[in-house]
C-alpha cells in the first residue's frame, strides 16, 4: 500500500475547504518533558469523530512537523470531540479565548486509546500555566 504523503505525491495541501472541529476540554494537564521523543507521522491530516477524546501537547521546537521527532513538550490537556471533521497541520487551535498555536503534526504512541495532537507555539506552556479550565471550548480551524 502506498501512502501519498510519504511518497511526496502532494505538492500542496489538498484540503480546499473543511469544517471546524469543536470540542470541550475534559482534562487539564501540568507537566513538561525536555526529551519526550514523539515521532510525528508523515500524513498531514487525521479524522476526528464525535465522542473521541484526544490529547493536546505543545512544543516550541522550530523544526516540529510531519515526519519529525519532537522532544521539548508541555502537556496541555485532553478534549472530547463534539463536532467531527478532518484536522490538518497548520490548523489553528483555540481553547476558550486563548489561541494556543498551530498543529505541527500527530503522534500515534497511544493509539487506539487517543491521538497526540502536537501544537507548535512560541512558548511551551502547560494547561495549568495557560490558566485553562475544564469544559472550555476547543476550536480547531
Amino acid at each position: 500500500m502506498v501512502d501519498p504523503y510519504e511518497k511526496g505525491m502532494f505538492k500542496q495541501n489538498p484540503y480546499a475547504a473543511k469544517r471546524d472541529c469543536l470540542g470541550k476540554l475534559v482534562v487539564v494537564l501540568d507537566g513538561k518533558i525536555a526529551d519526550r521523543g514523539l515521532q510525528l507521522i508523515t500524513p498531514i491530516s487525521r479524522a476526528l469523530a464525535v465522542g473521541d477524546i484526544h490529547e493536546l501537547i505543545v512544543t516550541d521546537e522550530d523544526t516540529a512537523g510531519p515526519g519529525r521527532e519532537v522532544n521539548a513538550i508541555a502537556y496541555v490537556g485532553f478534549f472530547e470531540v463534539l463536532q467531527g471533521t478532518v484536522i490538518v497541520t497548520g490548523d489553528e487551535i483555540k481553547i476558550g479565548k486563548l489561541t494556543v498555536g498551530k498543529i505541527a503534526g500527530f503522534d500515534e504512541t497511544h493509539m487506539s486509546n487517543h491521538l497526540n495532537i502536537v501544537i507548535k507555539s512560541e512558548k511551551r506552556r502547560t494547561g495549568v500555566e495557560l490558566g485553562l479550565e475544564l469544559e472550555e471550548i476547543v476550536l480547531i480551524k
